[in-house]
């Protein structure tokens, strides 16, 4: 058993360092020291990538397409929606009141139906950054990656700062690392320090990766259940063990 942040970090070639995973059920922040997780540094948000489909598919049906079109969505779809024509948006409230920034696309259903997205784009996955547009009364993912920072130990805070890794698949709308880095810096103003994040492009996959690559290490070994205890204790082993 390993921690999904520390197994992103992992997948940066890290041990230490803050995980920011955007995910399809939740997302996390995770502050990490010497490959261990600090309990006090992680936060949950409600807000990920199911929700934002959720939400995308309430946008459009406000929105002047067809409603006998939208209603034939499926979530297969919406994710693929979703995936091809979302982004996250550098200043929100800009955007939202300026119809000149409301650069429009156009999606092709599998019926053959075509749908066009304005301010929806960007709207979409700003919930990662503003819950309270979805109702939920909790601070957005720069906030909790920053909260998550002021946990960590003054000596080690600095190695933890230059080592800010993104992961899971709701990382990957275009513009999120540069608002995440935007986002931080904005709560940093007036401490001397300049933040920056690691986004690789293949950081959808990274706690997979992250477990492949802790998987392998000597000092693993200790923390598999075996197949013996598991077709013995059962599933519920795992909390007796670990």
């Amino acid at each position: 058993m390993a921690n999904s942040g520390f197994l992103s970090l992992c997948a940066h070639g890290r041990v230490t360092g803050l995980a920011v995973e955007a995910g399809a059920g939740v997302s996390h922040v995770t502050s990490v020291c010497l490959g261990q997780t600090l309990r006090e540094g992680t936060h949950r948000l409600s807000v990920a990538g199911e929700l934002l489909s959720t939400y995308l598919h309430w946008l459009l049906m406000e929105s002047p397409n067809e409603p006998s079109v939208l209603h034939a969505l499926t979530k297969k779809t919406l994710a693929q929606l979703k995936k091809q024509c979302c982004y996250v948006s550098l200043d929100y409230e800009r955007d939202l009141h300026d119809p000149g920034c409301h650069h429009p696309a156009t999606f092709r259903m599998p019926d053959g139906h075509w749908i066009s997205l304005g301010k929806e784009r960007f709207c979409c996955p700003e919930p990662l950054f503003q819950p309270e547009l979805l109702e939920h009364n909790c601070p957005g993912l720069h906030q909790l990656a920053w909260e998550s920072l002021q946990t960590v130990p003054s000596h080690a805070r600095r190695d933890v700062l230059g080592n800010i890794v993104l992961s899971g698949g709701s990382s990957m709308f275009p513009g999120f690392p540069e608002r995440m880095c935007l986002g931080l810096n904005l709560l940093s103003q007036g401490t001397g320090v300049h933040v920056e994040v690691l986004a690789n492009p293949e950081r959808a996959t990274a706690p997979w990766v992250g477990g492949s690559m802790a998987a392998s290490l000597t000092s693993f070994q200790s923390m598999w259940m075996t197949k013996g205890e598991y077709q013995e204790h059962g599933a519920v082993y795992v909390h007796t063990k670990f």
